[in-house]
């Protein structure tokens, strides 16, 4: 495995310290491809990466493919209804074994027609008998392990995983009365190579400092100054999140500064006048509103460009409304304002980290988030290194 120098290693101390002296990162880690093959096998073949949401395969037989760090993978639904992720390699010659989403009681490799179930077991093997040794048993697609979490698919290539729901625990009551796992997701949509860096995408998805100051004007109604850090960072914690306060109940993402869709109805005052922001890396980026929630899905294409899978979930009372494709449209007019300014940004920044001048600054109070992902970034870096 790539490994970090031991001087950039220890040069990411002034990044994990308390916020008020904490150091940005260093640009190298941002731009290095040498950096990004580190993170492959530290942290994206490690931690529990977030492949999409559970209904999106709500049938038996139901699967689609997703690819990971370079790794493409079948999320399938098996016939006693139970999620499963095998690789999407062939164990004959390498080739890809299916590709987009269907339904299915088998896998056939096109290329020479191994069929495999839905469990990855190898089923059939055309001509291989004459082959010494060979046992079907022993070439079956290699399985992920797979945990469910408030309706979101995670899946692990290690083996010996620790479970992931307790990790994140820190933020599970701030969801309780969103009820996600009987909520609706439409559908989602990807941009692909965005020319940015995975963590660039993570800092400013959960970076309330720019709230009102990049979305001046449209975010007017969920200020800076509001955003607060309510829990405690603890590094057995897979979630870094923030609140951001509104300054009127059921504000909204879009001109209005009001919901468009019905509010989940078992929120409390106190919910309907906030938003939450939440990081599970190194793959999801998960937020609230009074009337939906709205996710993104990060993967990195080089260290320099990601594909982002995005989507938008609303309670299943929205759906029964005539005008609720209208709706949705209206809400999306809304969010792209947002999209705008943020992928402008973005853009920028990363140009920026490309620089002789790039700096490793200095953060507002504001900006707690941040040094909490650093500390989960910095543990992880060390432990990859050490070989654990």
């Amino acid at each position: 495995m790539t490994s970090l120098s031991k001087t950039l290693l220890d040069s990411l101390d002034a990044s994990i310290t308390d916020v008020a002296t904490a150091a940005t990162l260093p640009a190298e880690l941002y731009t290095s491809e040498d950096v990004l093959a580190f993170e492959k096998e530290a942290l994206f073949t490690r931690q529990w990466v977030c492949v999409g949401r559970a209904e999106k395969i709500p049938n038996p037989g139901d699967w689609f493919t997703v690819t990971i760090v370079g790794e493409p993978l079948i999320v399938v639904r098996d016939k006693e209804g139970q999620i499963g992720c095998v690789s999407a390699v062939c164990q004959h010659r390498a080739m890809q074994v299916c590709e987009g989403r269907g339904n299915d009681t088998t896998f056939k490799c096109p290329y020479h027609h191994w069929i495999y179930g839905l469990d990855g077991r190898l089923l059939g093997a055309p001509a291989m008998e004459r082959t010494e040794g060979f046992q079907k048993g022993d070439w079956g697609l290699p399985a992920l392990q797979v945990e469910q979490w408030m309706g979101f698919v995670f899946v692990n290539f290690d083996p010996d995983a620790a479970p992931l729901a307790p990790t994140l625990q820190r933020y599970t009551p701030y969801l309780a009365n969103y009820d996600l796992e009987n909520a609706v997701c439409p559908s989602t949509f990807t941009l692909e190579n965005m020319p940015w860096n995975w963590k660039v995408m993570f800092e400013n998805f959960n970076d309330g400092y720019h709230a009102n100051r990049l979305h001046q004007y449209v975010q007017d109604f969920c200020p800076s100054h509001l955003s607060a850090f309510p829990e405690p960072w603890t590094d057995d914690s897979n979630v870094i999140f923030r609140t951001s306060g509104y300054t009127h109940i059921d504000g909204g993402f879009n001109a209005t500064h009001r919901v468009i869709m019905p509010v989940f109805p078992n929120l409390t005052e106190e919910e309907r006048s906030r938003s939450t922001f939440a990081l599970m890396p190194p793959t999801l980026c998960f937020g609230t509103a009074p009337d939906q929630c709205f996710f993104f899905l990060i993967r990195p294409t080089s260290a320099q460009t990601i594909d982002v899978e995005i989507g938008y979930i609303f309670h299943p009372s929205a759906l029964e409304d005539p005008l609720f494709e209208e709706k949705v449209m209206l809400s999306d007019a809304g969010v792209q304002v947002f999209v705008r300014q943020d992928q402008d940004a973005t853009l920028k920044v990363q140009h920026g980290l490309n620089s002789r001048y790039a700096p490793r600054g200095r953060y507002s109070w504001q900006e707690e988030s941040h040094v909490q992902f650093n500390r989960w970034l910095v543990q992880r870096y060390r432990s990859a290194s050490q070989g654990k």
